[in-house]
């Protein structure tokens, strides 16, 4: 297994001393790494594989309709609907009153359903703050709730062992100085204070909460934004001298030229990449070596709660073997639920919630810290290898007409042991049909979720003597 581990590592290094002597360009705020962080903190955030992500704020209280006819779009984004007055969104603070919010209650939904980190709307576009920020008065402490919602759900989640990160929008509608793009001297001072105010909502954060282990940014497409890469670079780098091993994302940054996620060199800026919004990778290939997390909605398009759930809303087993690709692709995977405004869940994610706990709690071992198996994927499901180990898990979501899963080993392994992960005194034959390929007979009978295998492997030699076909 350690010469696995080794070649996979000189393999990863040597695309990216290839990628660097192709740069062309260069650049004082690209990406400041080649390759992964290897320290502690990223360590454990690699291995945790399953988030929770809550949208909650004003929003929730519109639900995605007003007067009496529906948005299309997604829930939070209300305010930018040309039927939904300004005013009257910026007002709904005051009807703002979530009695029926209990973060215990919260973590332990989370904890059931086998999430390891949660992400948690601080502020979302609209600029209202589920914290007393002192830097502005739209914040929780007008609303008739007025007590603090982010500290006790951080402390909340952290006694369940869940790490919290913090999601904090940058555009920010409520502020006087926020500025889509600078087209005056006038929008350019605006714009000076807000970056100001970003800087100070953003400290004030990480003293207030200082367990929180890293931040989810979100609406940095804005030229504003775009256009001062040497902003954003400086604020990674503070925010992260402020709090050493904190974790940021790719959605941060811009470098000197535009290029947000991955500089003009197409090197990822940030810790790892965020471009994966309700789709995940096909092959390992497309996420280049990188760290990497998908987030993905129930129903198509809603993050923060919507009273109407339209087209298709995702089963449980379809997150799971969702669960599962990403896993098996070095990816974390994080699934969105937009509370009420009252503090409670719709009984749909409740139900999410619990179903996908109960597969945790029999298969969580195959998630949890695994990563890339380099096996070639078979349409029964996905592998996935336990790090630094020779243990290799098959997630099977499709089983053959011929109840016969089919398994090619890389070269010089060999098979040593199949059990299911359920049932692991309940060892399975398999069939050796070719060299270091086989048949694991598993029947066709009708089965209600995916189910996992264990494979222990061994490299350095391998099954079977099988002549090569001479063609």
């Amino acid at each position: 297994m350690k010469r696995y581990c080794i070649a996979a590592a000189l393999l990863i290094a040597q695309l990216y001393s290839s990628a660097q002597e192709k740069d062309t360009i260069a650049l004082q705020h690209g990406a400041h790494r080649s390759g992964n962080r290897t320290d502690a903190a990223m360590a454990r955030w690699r291995s945790l594989r399953l988030g929770q992500f809550i949208h909650w704020g004003l929003y929730a209280i519109p639900g995605g309709e007003w007067n009496g006819k529906t948005y299309n779009g997604a829930a939070e984004w209300i305010r930018s609907w040309k039927e939904m007055p300004h005013a009257d969104y910026d007002n709904l603070y005051k009807q703002f009153n979530p009695v029926n919010y209990h973060p215990e209650q919260w973590a332990q939904y989370a904890k059931d359903m086998g999430a390891k980190y949660m992400i948690i709307t601080t502020k979302h576009h609209d600029g209202f703050c589920l914290w007393p920020s002192k830097y502005t008065r739209y914040t929780i402490a007008a609303s008739p709730y007025k007590k603090d919602i982010i500290g006790p759900m951080v402390e909340a989640y952290n006694r369940k062992g869940i790490d919290v990160y913090l999601y904090f929008s940058i555009i920010d509608w409520n502020h006087p100085d926020w500025r889509t793009s600078l087209k005056t001297p006038a929008d350019s001072l605006a714009y000076g204070r807000f970056k100001i105010f970003v800087k100070n909502q953003l400290r004030e954060l990480l003293t207030q909460y200082p367990t929180v282990k890293g931040f989810w940014f979100d609406g940095t497409w804005d030229d504003s934004w775009k256009n001062d890469g040497a902003f954003s670079d400086e604020l990674e780098q503070y925010l992260q001298q402020l709090h050493p091993g904190l974790i940021i994302g790719s959605r941060l940054r811009a470098d000197e030229k535009g290029a947000r996620h991955f500089d003009s060199n197409n090197h990822l800026m940030g810790d790892y990449e965020q471009g994966w919004e309700r789709k995940l990778p096909e092959k390992y290939a497309d996420i280049h070596g990188n760290d990497w997390e998908g987030v993905m909605t129930i129903p198509e398009n809603q993050w923060g709660y919507s009273a109407k759930w339209t087209g298709h809303i995702k089963s449980s087993n379809e997150l799971i073997e969702m669960l599962a690709r990403s896993t098996s692709l070095g990816g974390n995977f994080v699934i969105n639920f937009g509370p009420k405004p009252d503090g409670t869940f719709r009984s749909e994610e409740t139900q999410r919630m619990q179903e996908t706990g109960n597969w945790m709690k029999v298969n969580g071992t195959a998630i949890y810290e695994g990563g890339y198996a380099g096996f070639d994927k078979q349409d029964w499901g996905y592998y996935i290898r336990k790090a630094d180990t020779d243990s290799v898990f098959m997630v099977v979501c499709n089983v053959p007409v011929s109840g016969n899963l089919r398994v090619k080993l890389p070269l010089r392994t060999a098979l040593l042991k199949v059990s299911p992960l359920a049932q692991p005194s309940a060892e399975l034959t398999p069939e050796l049909i070719g060299k270091n390929e086989y048949f694991i007979q598993v029947g066709n009978a009708p089965r209600t979720a995916p189910f996992v295998i264990l494979l222990q492997t061994r490299t350095g030699t391998e099954s079977g003597g099988f002549e090569k076909a001479r063609t």
